[in-house]
């Protein structure tokens, strides 16, 4: 079945019956579906563009779920911070280095002695410091090593022993020097 305009164009005599009907099947063989090449070129390119896509979305969750996984980290420090650190009250000043830094916490008598011995620990939370106990501290560890900024229980590993520290471990330095 031709279209009326076809129809017109072959009773005036403008078009012949052999071109009408080849139009005819080109325009049914696109209407079933044979892609020319260009239509195949722009296939490729949308589905280069929706892997281009679907790859900038995973790098944005995949970025999305660290984020997340951080605050929950340090939301979980900070509360095992908050459940177990120890009441500071005392006049003495402890001191302890924070990276490059000088700081200082009030203490008593006792609470300095276990700070020594490494019963309890020093952690910061948010811009203070606080004194938790070693249990606490290696939850925390777990967690977060960079919240702990004061441990004498806990052994580092260090350079291998020079003369000159072989020669001054003989002398033993008090762990309660206050400097």
């Amino acid at each position: 079945m031709r279209n009326p305009l076809q129809e017109q164009l072959l009773k005036a005599g403008l078009a012949k019956k052999g071109k009408v009907d080849q139009i005819a099947r080109d325009q049914a063989k696109q209407r079933q579906g044979k892609p020319a090449a260009a239509e195949a070129v722009e296939k490729i390119d949308t589905q280069r563009l929706q892997a281009e896509r679907a790859e900038r979305d995973r790098a944005l969750a995949a970025e999305r779920n660290a984020q997340a996984h951080a605050r929950e980290i340090a939301a979980q420090v900070r509360q095992i911070i908050e459940a177990n650190k120890v009441k500071r009250e005392g006049e003495i000043s402890y001191r302890f280095t924070d990276g490059d830094k000088m700081q200082s916490v009030l203490v008593n008598e006792a609470l300095r002695t276990q700070l020594a011995k490494g019963a309890l620990v020093i952690v910061r939370l948010g811009d203070g410091y606080e004194l938790v106990p070693r249990i606490a501290a290696e939850k925390i560890r777990e967690r977060d090593v960079t919240a702990i900024v004061l441990d004498h229980g806990r052994k580092t590993e260090s350079a291998p022993a020079s003369e000159d520290d072989e020669f001054y471990s003989q002398f033993k330095v008090p762990d309660d020097l206050i400097w």
